[in-house]
């Protein structure tokens, strides 16, 4: 407690000796913070002393960090030295391990996917395995993140899994040799048809801009004369590869994004430095509302600049930059410095975190606050709420009973069970179930728990409710009773009647169990509402230059369009 105690007075000693060398008003808001460390370390230091149970000192102090950090904004953390790792693994993409997904599941440690070429695949190590032990320590009582420390480890280490598997009578060792695990950026690139090439991108960690450039270089070496750039659900990252990636089809020496904040040393203007790989090959930018961070940089610099048609769902809005700083004893603080602000000047932050309600509720930033921009060819854009696409298109609401599949994990333990019985199967692409099989799906699900509430099953019981407490029930009880036949009725054809959805998601898990991600992510070529609509504006070429100028009929159409003529400003 004695060096604690030392540890802080030199602490407000050094904030003291700060005081002096600042004017007036810095002097006053530097002696609140001495005034206020004290405060905290005189409280935390008779806490310690009388509190009633121990207390674990760096727990209670992250409890508060957290709790100060969090007025802030979510992204603004405090990263413990026993973190960093982790830390790294998320900005760099890296970590030593088996390359697998294993997830807690009802009590049981099951696999519930394996990456190709990576070391667990090429054991044999399979989704829907359930793994009993790691390295002889039994894991049924082991959370997600014990279970994880447990199969990471440094390259070419062993760990030895024992694991029990559907259609097999006993546990199996199985030896797996750890490697360096390298999470790409660019986990799938193909043709969609002859001359349409096709990528996805699922982050922004280290060489993210190579990946993009090789996936495309070998998407034109394949016939590619026009691109799909799937960055749905891509959650960001670092903001020099969202730079790089930008600077892959628009002009060398054009600003890409500058970022502006409170220490004006900093604020920096990103340009495109390097010979672009290709600025004139059509190209459209799918995006969904958890698009991201740098994916807003790219798709929002790509459609200032009239670059590609973006389309699918407004992104997410978040136009902040983090920085990490470092503290004492090797842990870190990730701060919010500054905002971005992308070619046409628009920052597209959503949220407003410096101004909060009395409550301590945030807002976003209203309509009639926000600014009209011009891309460069003079179609109106805005800021504050995301990029909107050009050409929307919904994601689209799954029914309650596949909701419920999902959730109960019916469709992936069927699919494991189908792998078992089946050797082979068609290509991905190719690769459906026939009537016959998805009647043998429904057959397993017989036994199964998939009892739900739907929509109007919660309607109907709070209008019982309500005419129970109004005393009006034995008025209205045979039509209730009727309504309630009924829709009882309708959700017991629930399988049949959203075949087509449950058997789509179906065949996909099937697939990722034979071709792993890459056949997952083919499978859904024939029926993802957004790739058909790239297809189709891609295949329309009048459409998609006028979806990039302004003034035309597809250009009025566009969502920001609609909102310019609603009387935004």
């Amino acid at each position: 407690m004695r060096k604690k105690s030392l540890a802080a007075a030199a602490l407000l000693g050094g904030a003291a000796l700060l005081v002096s060398f600042r004017s007036a008003s810095e002097n006053e808001r530097y002696f609140e913070i001495a005034k206020n460390l004290d405060i905290f370390a005189t409280l935390f230091r008779e806490v310690n002393t009388y509190y009633v149970d121990e207390i674990p000192p760096a727990k209670m102090v992250k409890t508060g960090i957290d709790a100060m950090l969090k007025s802030l904004d979510p992204y603004t953390n405090y990263i413990p030295e026993d973190d960093i790792e982790d830390f790294r693994t998320m900005t760099t993409g890296q970590y030593g391990g088996i390359g697998a997904i294993v997830v807690k599941r009802n009590g049981k440690t099951v696999v519930q996917a394996a990456y190709e070429g990576y070391p667990a695949q090429k054991a044999g190590l399979l989704p829907g395995d359930e793994i009993l032990s790691i390295n002889g320590v039994a894991v049924d009582k082991k959370t997600n993140s014990d279970i994880s420390k447990l199969l990471k480890g440094q390259a070419n280490s062993q760990v030895k899994l024992l694991v029990t598997r559907y259609g097999q009578d006993a546990p199996a060792e199985i030896v797996i040799t750890r490697d360096k695990i390298q999470v790409e950026n660019v986990p799938y690139y193909g043709m969609l048809t002859p001359e349409i090439g096709y990528f996805q991108l699922s982050g922004f960690t280290v060489d993210a801009g190579k990946e993009v450039r090789l996936a495309v270089a070998k998407l034109k070496e394949q016939g590619a004369k026009k691109l799909v750039f799937d960055i749905r659900d891509n959650p960001g990252g670092l903001l020099n590869e969202s730079v790089n990636i930008a600077n892959l089809f628009v002009d060398k020496g054009l600003d890409i994004v500058s970022t502006k904040g409170k220490v004006t040393d900093w604020n920096k203007t990103y340009k495109a430095l390097d010979a672009p790989l290709d600025t004139q090959i059509p190209m459209v930018v799918i995006t969904s509302n958890r698009s991201a961070s740098a994916s807003e940089i790219v798709s929002g610099v790509l459609q200032d600049y009239d670059r590609a048609v973006l389309i699918g769902e407004r992104t997410f809005g978040k136009g902040l930059v983090q920085a990490t700083r470092p503290l004492s004893y090797n842990s870190q603080l990730k701060v919010t410095t500054a905002k971005y602000y992308i070619p046409s000047g628009r920052c597209i932050q959503e949220i407003d975190y410096s101004h909060r309600a009395d409550d301590g509720t945030l807002g976003k930033v209203p309509d009639s606050l926000r600014t009209s921009f011009k891309t460069q060819a003079g179609r109106t854009v805005y800021d504050g709420g995301g990029v909107a696409p050009d050409v929307e298109v919904k994601d689209r609401e799954i029914a309650d009973i596949t909701r419920v599949l999902l959730q109960k994990s019916y469709l992936f333990d069927y699919a494991t069970r189908f792998r078992a019985e089946h050797a082979t199967i068609v290509p991905a692409r190719q690769f459906s179930l026939s009537d016959a099989d998805y009647q043998k799906f429904v057959d397993y699900l017989k036994n199964k728990d998939i009892n739900y509430s739907t929509d109007a099953e919660k309607a109907l019981a709070d209008l019982t409710k309500k005419v129970k407490d109004e005393k009006h029930y034995d008025d209205v009880k045979t039509e209730l009773e009727a309504m309630r036949r009924k829709v009882s009725t309708n959700k017991s054809n629930d399988l049949m009647r959203f075949k087509p959805e449950i058997k789509e998601l179906l065949e996909q898990e099937i697939v990722s169990r034979y071709y792993f991600q890459k056949g997952s992510v083919e499978a859904t070529f024939d029926d993802d509402p957004n790739i058909l609509m790239a297809l189709n504006v891609l295949n329309d070429q009048a459409r998609y230059a006028a979806l990039l100028k302004p003034g035309t009929v597809e250009a009025k159409t566009r969502p920001e369009a609609k909102r310019s003529t609603a009387g935004g400003k």
